[in-house]
């Protein structure tokens, strides 16, 4: 039986995770396929996919750790570590309050329904 003291070592040996990296906006959508160390984590996997050079609006929330990131739907922290096959999801932040949207529509509704 591995000590801790061996465990990392032995996880370095490990081949390598394959993961995405996703970033979607209106109008494109963009996914970068990566091969990183096990053990790797969301963070490291931004700084390898070029996220912030393709798009440098998300720089420095990159930087930062501030970017809202999850894996496939769920939001993640940056430090979490990966697993083979994950979907690293980088998301947009909302253009409009999807509450106010809804009262919005249902008075346009209610409205539309008191002129017939």
């Amino acid at each position: 039986m591995a000590d801790a003291a061996s465990a990392p070592s032995a996880a370095a040996g490990i081949a390598a995770l394959r993961v995405q990296v996703c970033y979607a906006l209106p109008d494109e959508a963009w996914i970068e396929k990566l091969a990183l160390p096990a053990g790797s984590t969301i963070a490291q996997a931004l700084g390898a996919s070029g996220l912030g050079v393709r798009f440098p609006e998300l720089q420095s929330a990159i930087e930062a750790g501030d970017a809202r990131v999850g894996i496939f739907g769920k939001v993640k922290t940056p430090d979490t570590v990966l697993r083979d096959g994950d979907r690293i999801e980088v998301y947009r932040p909302l253009q409009a309050d999807p509450k106010e949207t809804r009262r919005r529509r249902a008075k346009h509704k209610q409205q539309a329904e008191g002129n017939r």
